[in-house]
């Protein structure tokens, strides 16, 4: 899921001799490191064909269900195996500038967020998410739109007021948790009002990108709105009570 091209490898944490130049060993002849670089292309393809996709700081093999760590430096995300993921659970690994994606997802039932809390952050739609970007030191609100996500103006005077009454929105980590707002629709599954649930990030990234291509008109038609529905239907049967998980 990295936005780089090529593995994010962790070449970076392995001192090399001093004076020794990255990359390959010095003196291979170029044909070698030709070979070397077809090599790893022609099983490039063979995993495309067969619709394997790999750690990208290790190379493992992933299966279908797998973590993700954000690379701060470079604002993405990395698909990682479980070993990899683990190591970048710990707050300061790898000098901070990798931090693992947290799998929970939370809600306070206790208190839910009201017609007049969300008129206070002038978000223009009906359902969005938010997050800190510790590389811009504030809090960046965004939706879903045909375009993929669509920032949004934040009065982040409203949102510290809101963090401090809330305290589902106070415990959000940077750069790895969203607080995904909907306000539920008449006649569904969800009680009347505003849903508040605290996620990983990277699962409000694949609900866009799903969004993207199925939208459909502007509204964005039937299949976008029974992807939304699948993914908060999903969150409702994961989110455990503030406190009780996170």
């Amino acid at each position: 899921m990295t936005a780089e091209a090529g593995p994010v490898g962790l070449r970076r944490f392995v001192k090399q001799p001093a004076g020794a130049p990255p990359g390959p060993p010095p003196g291979l002849p170029p044909s070698i490191q030709e070979i070397l670089a077809a090599r790893a292309a022609a099983r490039s393809d063979r995993d495309a064909a067969a619709g394997i996709e790999r750690c990208e700081m290790c190379r493992e093999a992933l299966g279908e269900r797998h973590g993700h760590v954000v690379d701060l430096e470079k604002r993405s995300l990395a698909c990682t195996c479980r070993a990899c993921y683990l190591l970048f659970t710990h707050e300061g690994a790898a000098g901070g500038q990798y931090r693992a994606v947290p799998e929970h997802v939370c809600y306070d039932p206790g208190r839910p967020l009201t017609e007049a809390d969300w008129n206070e952050l002038q978000i223009p739609v009906a359902m969005a998410f938010f997050f800190c970007n510790s590389s811009l030191g504030r809090v960046v609100a965004g939706y879903p739109s045909p375009a993929g996500v669509t920032e949004c103006e934040l009065d982040l005077a409203a949102w510290d007021r809101l963090a401090a009454a809330y305290p589902l929105l106070g415990t959000l980590a940077p750069d790895v948790e969203a607080i995904f707002v909907n306000r539920a629709e008449p006649g569904s599954a969800a009680p009347p009002g505003y849903e508040v649930f605290l996620i990983p990030i990277d699962e409000c990234y694949s609900l866009v990108g799903e969004l993207r291509m199925k939208w459909q008109g502007f509204d964005g038609g039937a299949e976008a709105r029974a992807a939304l529905a699948t993914f908060l239907d999903s969150l409702r049967r994961r989110a455990v009570p503030l406190g009780r998980g996170h």
